[in-house]
């Protein structure tokens, strides 16, 4: 019968810790490719959500007969129940990518989440950019002929401000949610190995 001595086992615990810390000097921080296929599958998570919630609303909206008229008497209870529905479509999409993100990194799962918010603000930027530089022929929004929620501009501006701020909070703080919960796989192993 072997007996373990303290001192065996607090070398040990030393030699597990220096090799944790010799593989996160190696391997922690950001991990670019991890945020970036994050974030493809936020985008993918969204156009899938997205497509759900419009199919549930072209149906709701024929079985209730909605006329424009209805809408635009409406259109506070509509843009306000969209905004909802946007963020929360975002953020689900964002929590995904994160989580992903944070599985493919063993270490800094919040750093691989935010890598996935900074690629989407980039991809979000360059978009913009580019419809804004090359007019709208490339304006891809316009051509999908999406409907439009009828609201005023002077609301739709401070509605959309508010939005946007929901948005860029919502989507971080989910990714990075994402991205720790992901990364929390990695740890449970690293603690069933450490038994």
């Amino acid at each position: 019968m072997t007996h373990i001595h303290e001192h065996d086992v607090d070398r040990r615990d030393e030699t597990e810790v220096v090799a944790r810390n010799e593989a996160y000097d190696k391997f922690g921080g950001t991990n670019a490719g991890a945020g970036f296929f994050g974030w493809l599958v936020a985008v993918a998570v969204t156009a899938l959500l997205t497509g759900i919630v419009g199919a549930v609303a072209t149906a709701v909206g024929d079985a209730q007969n909605v006329t424009q008229s209805d809408a635009e008497r409406e259109a506070g209870t509509v843009g306000l129940v969209s905004a909802i529905v946007l963020v929360a479509v975002l953020v689900i999409g964002y929590y995904a990518g994160g989580y992903v993100a944070g599985r493919m990194s063993r270490f800094d799962g919040a750093r691989q989440g935010a890598w996935v918010w900074a690629f989407g603000l980039v991809a979000t930027i360059v978009a913009v950019a580019a419809g804004w530089a090359f007019g709208a022929k490339y304006n891809v929004l316009d051509r999908v002929d999406l409907p439009r929620i009828p609201i005023p501009h002077d609301q739709m501006t401070t509605g959309g401000i508010l939005t946007a701020i929901v948005l860029l909070a919502g989507t971080l703080l989910a990714a990075i949610a994402g991205g720790k919960v992901g990364q929390h796989y990695h740890t449970r192993v690293d603690r069933y190995a450490d038994r």
